[in-house]
């Protein structure tokens, strides 16, 4: 994936741009609009994601669909819960998302806490 920075009509753009086999490559879409006076910063490099603790792993990961903020965390290691249960809540683009679990099944590990940044596909949950 490469990110690029575009201005359109004096309002500037981050985009990543990923390429797929022999084809052209495809813009992702673009939430907001980055401030148009603001000089643009190069990109931070992303971190390293967090591993699960071995042991402690479940069979079901719950990954970040997007980089952001955990504001909640609603769980803890040996509960058990139902399909649509809120795991946790991440804030990303001044937006709350509730992570629900995909299906039911016993907390086997919670890999992130209150305030933690997460980058997109870091574990937050595992389930058994």
């Amino acid at each position: 994936m490469k990110r690029f920075n575009v201005t359109v009509n004096g309002v500037s753009y981050d985009v990543v741009v990923e390429e797929i086999g022999g084809a052209a490559p495809v813009a992702a879409p673009v939430a907001a609009p980055a401030a148009a006076s603001a000089p643009v910063a190069a990109p931070a490099p992303a971190a390293a994601p967090k591993a699960a603790p071995a042991g402690n792993a479940g069979s079901v990961v719950v990954k970040a669909p997007m980089p952001g903020t955990i504001m909640k965390v609603n769980v803890a290691p040996g509960q058990a819960v139902k399909k649509g249960d809120v795991l946790c809540v991440l804030e990303a683009m001044k937006m709350e998302n509730d992570i629900s679990a995909p299906q039911d099944g016993t907390v086997a590990s919670v890999n992130v806490q209150k305030g933690a940044s997460v980058q997109s596909e870091d574990v937050l949950v595992t389930l058994n």
